[in-house]
């Protein structure tokens, strides 16, 4: 246990991972259609400023900004030969945070997708997409950053390659899929595919699970349905802040602490290990998932039905849902004997 987030698991019952960077840059000034990752150059103290506030409201985990900082993502704005050093950067500016805390804060290193297809699909080779995210590996762990954390993946060859490229930086990493199409990613992969898919990488993540999606009641049942095929396993939670809806052209996420406080007790008692917030989080958000987190009582695995009626409607088909609670029931009981 070398690194500080199996420490921290080793320790703890659950963790808590931070909330949004994009969402909470466009209400510090980001512009529609400019990179999170220009702030690394060009407003460094705002990056800080949201690291220290996620940090204050009880983070154990900050995730830097260098979710697009891939050279594939890059090269929109014609930043690709800067891959290495964006990253370095953002791991650098969360390095920095996280040793001013006075107590242990991990520092994962966002990696997210391409935006690419691969082969035969598109033109993305395996060997391009290792060496792509092997890149940003090396520019994270050269910044400082504990553990890659390779988010929001849909294809399972991609999130495969990610995990390949963390593994030849020599990073630990976790990584987390998107479930937002009736229960399975837009490449048609399900929580139990991801389960799956975790035990046959080289090297096994140390945790894994489910973030963005739609609504945080839909991302329990991900979890819900995890949990059953790998009841062992450490699992994430980091779903967004409500289910989004448009206004004009903006993207309103509208679940209160509240809301995000009750996901964080249902998340845990669902087999999640680490919790956090993605879309539409904020730090007041985290905080009260803090205090939920630190108050947490022996709770009962929650049904489907129990999710839905505390976190607003479920879209995976209700079938699916239940057998992912009736296949974990027996599991559960006998891991918490």
């Amino acid at each position: 246990m070398s690194d500080p987030l199996s420490r921290l698991l080793a320790e703890r019952r659950c963790l808590l991972a931070d909330g949004a960077t994009g969402t909470n840059y466009f209400d510090m000034g980001l512009m529609s259609g400019e990179a999170p990752e220009s702030w690394l150059t060009d407003s460094p103290d705002k990056v800080a400023d949201l690291h220290r506030r996620f940090v204050e409201a009880g983070s154990d985990i900050i995730l830097t900004n260098s979710f697009g900082a891939n050279r594939f993502r890059l090269k929109l704005h014609g930043l690709q030969d800067n891959a290495v050093e964006l990253n370095r950067l953002a791991a650098s500016i969360a390095r920095k945070v996280a040793d001013e805390a006075g107590r242990t804060v991990v520092v994962a290193g966002s990696i997210g997708p391409t935006g690419e297809l691969f082969e035969p699909l598109g033109a993305l080779t395996m060997a391009s997409a290792v060496a792509a995210f092997a890149e940003q590996a090396r520019g994270l762990k050269a910044g400082g950053a504990d553990v890659a954390w390779i988010e929001t993946m849909s294809a399972p060859e991609e999130l495969e390659a990610a995990a390949r490229g963390a593994i030849e930086a020599d990073l630990p990493y976790v990584f987390t899929a998107s479930f937002d199409t009736a229960g399975r990613t837009m490449m048609g992969m399900t929580p139990e595919g991801l389960a799956a898919l975790a035990q046959t990488l080289p090297r096994k993540p140390l945790a894994y699970g489910a973030n963005c999606g739609i609504g945080p009641g839909d991302l329990v049942a991900s979890v819900l349905a995890m949990s059953g095929a790998a009841p062992s396993d450490v699992l994430v939670a980091k779903g967004n802040c409500g289910i989004p809806v448009l206004h004009g052209d903006h993207v309103h996420y509208g679940g209160t602490p509240e809301l995000m406080a009750e996901y964080a007790r249902l998340a845990v008692a669902s087999g999640a290990r680490i919790v956090g917030g993605c879309c539409g989080t904020s730090p007041a958000h985290i905080a009260a998932m803090r205090q939920a987190l630190d108050t947490l009582t022996a709770a009962e695995r929650p049904s489907i039905e129990a999710v839905e009626a505390s976190l607003g409607p479920i879209t995976r088909p209700k079938a699916s849902a239940g057998r992912a609670r009736s296949g974990r029931r027996g599991a559960a009981e006998t891991a918490e004997a």
